[in-house]
């Protein structure tokens, strides 16, 4: 996936600068051929914004650490046959995630989490319990802790922005 990331900082008398410029350091492959590009990882709330350290260069699953937050890219491809698809939910409970014994699709997860998504370019399927909807580029989605999947039907990938921020799981 070819996109740059910049980070701005403070240098030692507080000006604003810019401290990271180029490529994410975890640019990342799923099993379905998807890529993920993960720019920042933030460990608390409210966020420390001292220091120059890569927050984008952790080991991080899907959702943030507790009372965190994370920002990545994702590019899905188009989907291909049911055979490249079964590794997928085992993937996601690898990283964090709830999977549902018997989904309607096997990237159906959810997490304790609020995720703002933004559709940067393509269009994608967000498939819930019993229904799903179309989104396009422009589009977002704020999911609030829900089984969805996410499903590219078309012929072309499809790029969406995703914060996630721990969230209490609904009651």
């Amino acid at each position: 996936m070819d996109i740059r990331r910049v980070v701005t900082g403070h240098d030692d008398s507080g000006k604003a600068v810019v401290v990271l410029d180029g490529a994410p350091p975890r640019l990342t492959s799923s099993p379905t051929g998807s890529e993920l590009a993960l720019f920042w990882v933030e460990g608390r709330t409210p966020a420390d914004n001292s220091g120059a350290d890569d927050r984008g260069d952790v080991d991080v699953g899907i959702p943030p650490p507790a009372g965190g937050s994370v920002f990545r890219v994702v590019e899905f491809q188009p989907e291909g046959g049911d055979a490249e698809e079964h590794t997928e939910s085992e993937g996601l409970t690898g990283m964090g995630a709830a999977t549902p014994e018997g989904a309607r699709h096997p990237g159906m997860h959810r997490t304790d989490t609020i995720d703002y998504a933004v559709v940067m370019t393509g269009e994608i399927d967000m498939l819930l319990d019993d229904s799903e909807v179309h989104v396009k580029a422009g589009d977002v989605v704020v999911q609030r802790g829900t089984y969805h999947a996410w499903a590219n039907r078309g012929t072309e990938p499809c790029r969406v922005a995703f914060i996630l921020i721990d969230a209490d799981p609904p009651r």
